[in-house]
């Protein structure tokens, strides 16, 4: 069976929703993959084997719950470092 990080997808999430508040320089896919991966190495990984236990896992990060909080504060930390020190050449 294959491994699933419900991390990954909640950071993705987060980011999408907060894309026009992080105000970047640069929305190029490069920038975006950035912000996720250095987001994802700052956070403990989630990882699940079946699929169905995703919802379970989801509702533990909602925005208003303070791990969801915690999740945002890494994203726009890492939109932060990574407006700052484009790798995009845009």
């Amino acid at each position: 069976m294959p491994t699933i990080n419900v991390m990954e997808e909640i950071v993705q999430n987060i980011m999408k929703e907060n894309l026009e508040t992080m105000e970047l320089t640069c929305t190029c896919e490069r920038c975006k993959a950035d912000i996720i991966a250095l987001s994802l190495n700052h956070l403990p990984p989630r990882y699940i084997v079946n699929a169905s236990n995703r919802p379970y896992i989801r509702a533990q990060f909602m925005p208003n719950v303070q791990e969801g909080i915690n999740i945002l504060r890494v994203v726009l930390q890492a939109a932060e470092i990574v407006k700052k020190n484009k790798r995009c050449g845009n």
